[in-house]
């Protein structure tokens, strides 16, 4: 059900006010076990009678009566402060629970290479804790479907959301030893435009490759943008990387899922010198709603998330 605006608009420190001084008859009083000045208590019951645009209280120089409006209204004011009591206790329990369902999403391939060998450790030291994760490369609507943390390549979202660094992802370029020896070896950036070359494809946008010098002690080196083409257009990562192993091209890839292609000589560093800089940016992010970071169970998550090797 939803609370109507006047029921919003009342505080719990209103109806606290109201209270004391309907049980005492007096604001001195009131004020006194509440622990707060008279003016105080006064603006409060004051507050409460704009909002319910009733007069509450009949007021003399020597005492202070419930009105008709107030003696009706005494009961209705018990309950609500009760329950909003047990609302606001309900929360602050939320916030230290470590248990429930954390509903989580995560791009697909660093998920599966990446994020799926950390979480059933997470899972054994928090038993109490279950995971519903989805790994889709969508940008999933987080308030939509009720996502408490989602995991994505950058902190591009709404002001509104909180994120929080969790994994660094280097980019790199590499081709198979079979490629290299047919087409060549590229010693600078521009000549990527000779060769077949691979990466993410969403749009002729992402045929614009750029790269910085991996070394600061190159300063006559600067950012170099270069129009790379190529035959092949595939919108997942993995897709890319076993092109790139089947000697299709320079692939442009994440460093998790070529890690073991590297150490086993598969595949082959090309432009070792340059840093791929890309719309991806260089860590997954966890992005979500600020009151839902704030749970218990979600913060531990994202610590351990934090904490994790993330070893490929």
């Amino acid at each position: 059900m939803t609370p109507s605006p006047l029921a919003a608009a009342i505080s719990s420190d209103m109806l606290t006010a109201f209270l004391k001084v309907a049980d005492r008859l007096s604001v001195s009083a009131a004020a006194h076990e509440l622990g707060m000045d008279k003016s105080v208590v006064s603006k409060r019951v004051a507050q409460l009678e704009n909002k319910v645009q009733a007069t509450l209280f009949s007021r003399s120089t020597r005492k202070v009566a419930l009105t008709p409006a107030g003696e009706a209204y005494v009961e209705y004011a018990r309950r609500a402060l009760a329950e909003m009591l047990a609302g606001e206790e309900r929360l602050r329990a939320l916030r230290s629970e470590v248990s429930g369902r954390i509903r989580m999403t995560a791009p697909v391939s660093w998920g599966q290479r990446v994020l799926a060998k950390q979480l059933p450790e997470f899972l054994r030291m928090h038993p109490s804790i279950e995971v519903e994760l989805q790994l889709v490369d969508r940008m999933l609507d987080i308030g939509g479907e009720r996502i408490d943390v989602a995991l994505r390549w950058t902190a591009h979202s709404l002001q509104e959301l909180s994120a929080v660094q969790i994994a660094p992802v280097g980019w790199l370029l590499a081709a198979s030893p079979a490629y290299l020896a047919a087409h060549g070896v590229p010693s600078a950036p521009d000549d990527l435009r000779d060769h077949n070359c691979l990466c993410y494809w969403r749009d002729s946008a992402d045929d614009v490759w750029s790269l910085l010098p991996a070394s600061e002690d190159a300063p006559d080196l600067a950012l170099q943008q270069v129009r790379v083409g190529g035959r092949y257009h595939v919108d997942n990562p993995e897709a890319v990387a076993e092109a790139a192993m089947a000697g299709m091209g320079i692939a442009l890839l994440p460093d998790y899922l070529c890690q073991d292609e590297l150490a086993s000589g598969r595949l082959l560093r090309v432009l070792p010198m340059w840093t791929p800089q890309t719309k991806f940016g260089s860590h997954i992010m966890a992005i979500g709603a600020p009151e839902r970071m704030a749970l218990a169970r979600n913060r531990l998550l994202i610590g351990f998330l934090r904490d994790s090797r993330f070893r490929v």
